[in-house]
């Protein structure tokens, strides 16, 4: 199969299935890994797929609307969220004063924390109980619940993260992109996070590989305004940005 026609073929089956691993690639169109790795290299390049960690998604899969159940993204690429979570967690030192954002990646953080002379705060729930049973002086935020990620948001939420001046603060996300920032699907999230990261000295945005390049419908955060940590960028235009830390 000539490379057009297998370039054709991806297209056409990441485009119907929204999302295909290198490996059913490999098997569908009868090619070597590597050959397939290359295609969607430049299949990337020519904006007509998006190339993540271990396969491709469709371009419209590049836009979110609606955040996943905690239980549904625990698990996702749950290998870069603990190199980029201990990472992080090594940034934290004594007598930091430490923002813990909601989110899956910033639960992972919590696991390899050892600084014992740091405080934190948190608007997660989860978050908070396993600090407090890790033995930190952790202050939850009150506000309303949001179930799907487990996050407490609103009002009351706002005007408590005014009162706080934090040395460093550790955000999730559902998308990072040059031109429109970090991103998240629920406002009142985004209004929490954007409060919380004017309030932080330092500020570091946890996403996998998966999220680069990805947005979803709020705004929280410019794309300067803080540094991100991830993993493996199949792009190479994303190494030049010298806020971005990739994780070895």
């Amino acid at each position: 199969m000539l490379a057009e026609e297998r370039f054709h073929e991806i297209i056409r089956l990441v485009n119907e299935r929204k999302t295909m691993t290198v490996q059913e690639l490999t098997e569908l169109l009868d090619s070597s890994e590597s050959t397939i790795r290359r295609d969607l290299t430049e299949l990337h390049k020519r904006h007509q797929l998006v190339k993540v960690h271990g396969g491709a998604t469709a371009l419209q899969m590049g836009y979110t609307t609606k955040d996943e159940a905690v239980s549904v993204r625990k698990d996702m690429n749950m290998e870069e969220k603990q190199r980029i979570a201990k990472y992080a967690a090594e940034r934290i030192e004594k007598n930091d004063f430490v923002y813990v954002d909601a989110g899956t990646t910033t639960g992972c953080l919590i696991d390899w924390i050892c600084e014992q002379g740091a405080v934190f705060v948190t608007n997660g729930i989860v978050h908070a109980r396993t600090l407090a049973e890790k033995g930190y002086k952790v202050f939850l935020l009150g506000g309303e619940l949001k179930a799907a990620t487990e996050a407490v948001v609103g009002g009351e939420t706002m005007e408590s993260l005014k009162r706080y001046h934090f040395t460093k603060g550790f955000f999730g996300t559902n998308g990072v992109h040059e031109e429109s920032g970090f991103t998240t699907p629920d406002i009142h999230e985004a209004f929490v996070k954007e409060q919380a990261m004017k309030q932080c000295r330092e500020c570091y945005v946890l996403a996998d590989s998966t999220k680069i390049g990805k947005i979803s419908a709020v705004r929280f955060g410019t794309f300067h305004e803080a540094t991100v940590l991830t993993t493996d960028l199949q792009d190479a235009r994303w190494k030049k940005y010298k806020n971005i830390v990739e994780v070895k």
